[in-house]
């Protein structure tokens, strides 16, 4: 991309005072790993890629299905049958081409979570398990990697940033997870497509804040209850 297409095209971003050039040339050199390319994995692989992160990497080992596209929106129905991987990747070269994309088709487990981990400088858990989301918590405590939290349910959703400059996580917040079997999921209670866009978008901005060296709020986790439209944080 020529230089003043360079400036066209993130000049939004440029013109805001805490950003700037410098803080678009760090966008532009951070790597982030995007754990799920589903409901929440969806609006953050976009705005993201949007915002011209340097090198995006995107793991999932699932297939898109029908029931996925009212809310994983970067996958279409011609793709239906398509890994997320591949799927993600295709959304994101028609989006920004520029964007260095690392597709992972693999499930995170213990035997490769710190090797996939450690390529990268934030990791984004849009997961959908209790078992995934505190195996990314703990390797990132083990690498020292920045983890950008979030969860949703119904109406309702958690936004967190752990692990970042010494700051605390998951297992400070909640120190064992409850078993993947005792709690309810999308699966089994829905969920409405522009609830995840919510907490993905919420995720994508602190996570293009940490990648600009711009504060963020640390110790802290926020609840959003859209029925009531209610937006809570707490401190832990």
């Amino acid at each position: 991309m020529k230089k003043e297409d360079y400036f066209s095209r993130y000049s939004r971003q440029i013109f805001i005072e805490e950003i700037g050039l410098e803080g678009q040339k760090k966008i532009m050199a951070s790597k982030a790993l995007v754990v799920g390319a589903g409901g929440l994995g969806s609006p953050v692989i976009q705005y993201l890629a949007a915002a011209g992160v340097g090198t995006l990497g995107i793991a999932d080992f699932d297939l898109v299905e029908l029931h996925n596209l009212n809310r994983q929106i970067i996958h279409t129905e011609d793709r239906t049958g398509m890994s997320k991987v591949k799927s993600a990747e295709v959304f994101v070269k028609n989006l920004n081409h520029q964007v260095n994309l690392i597709p992972i088709e693999q499930k995170i487990n213990k035997a490769n979570a710190s090797d996939i981990l450690s390529r990268f400088d934030i990791i984004i858990d849009g997961s959908d398990n209790f078992s995934t989301r505190y195996l990314v918590n703990d390797t990132c405590m083990k690498l020292k990697k920045t983890l950008v939290y979030g969860s949703i349910l119904g109406f309702s959703g958690q936004v967190a940033v752990f692990n970042h400059q010494g700051s605390k996580n998951l297992r400070d917040l909640f120190p064992e997870p409850p078993s993947d079997g005792d709690m309810p999921d999308c699966d089994s209670l829905g969920v409405l497509g522009a609830l995840p866009g919510i907490i993905g978008s919420m995720m994508a901005l602190q996570t293009l804040k940490i990648m600009a060296d711009l504060p963020v709020n640390l110790n802290q986790i926020t609840l959003v209850d859209t029925m009531n439209w209610r937006f809570q944080t707490i401190d832990f």
